[in-house]
């Protein structure tokens, strides 16, 4: 299925490719997902900003689920059973975890709200699966990760232009749907970026009308190369 959408290239630019994914890393950003609520056509969107970019190595930066029906917020009384939409999220995550099969993945406020749930009914943490189980994936769930000098996290915290003057660090953030950006801060001795990845959530679904007045979502994904350079790649809408 995955070679059938991924665009066919000749066997030149393909060792052009090779040359630069082994040069250094190169890293696709995967926006908030919130599935089974996440864009048509935003999965092949990645898989294309992948291959354009040379990447090799893939970050989820959090919400991969959405769990509306577990929300401490309004939820819709019309919209999927626990059980159905969790069916339903676990069929669309699969296809990404056949995609990228090795991946970090950064637990978003939405992936651990179960866990929260859990924990507001006293319910010992021995009982709760943890997401590989759940979801039948294999990938690396943390809370921060870095590489080449670049921390990535969610973004519960606020902006990450803010967390990066903060820790003086450059950071890659998602959480915020509606942002999409790097801004670099550059001193005597230090230079550094912010950077909004967007996300690839369906505005038009139930789980989002929460946000139906506020500004359009960004939709798209990040790449960083090096840690030197960092790319926002929109999707064309």
């Amino acid at each position: 299925m995955i070679n059938n959408i991924r665009p066919r290239i000749t066997a030149q630019q393909k060792r052009a490719l090779d040359y630069l994914r082994a040069k250094e890393r190169r890293i696709l950003i995967i926006g908030d997902l919130h599935c089974p609520f996440e864009l048509d056509g935003y999965f092949e969107f990645c898989l294309d900003t992948y291959d354009r970019f040379a990447c090799n190595q893939v970050i989820a930066i959090g919400d991969i689920l959405d769990n509306h029906y577990a929300s401490y917020h309004e939820t819709d009384g019309n919209g999927m059973s626990g059980g159905y939409e969790l069916q339903e999220a676990i069929k669309h995550v699969d296809k990404w975890a056949q995609a990228f099969p090795v991946a970090d993945v950064i637990i978003g406020n939405h992936d651990r709200l179960i866990m929260r749930k859990a924990f507001s009914s006293s319910v010992p943490r021995e009982w709760i699966k943890d997401y590989n189980e759940v979801l039948g994936t294999s990938w690396n769930w943390v809370e921060r990760i870095e590489y080449d000098g670049v921390q990535y996290c969610h973004g519960e915290g606020g902006t990450a232009r803010t967390k990066a003057k903060n820790d003086m660090q450059s950071t890659v953030q998602g959480h915020i749907h509606t942002q999409a950006y790097v801004e670099w801060m550059v001193g005597n001795n230090f230079k550094i970026f912010g950077m909004q990845v967007g996300c690839g959530i369906d505005r038009d679904s139930y789980a989002a009308a929460y946000a139906k007045h506020y500004k359009k979502q960004a939709i798209g994904c990040g790449v960083v190369i090096g840690g030197h350079t960092a790319i926002n790649c929109l999707m064309p809408l």
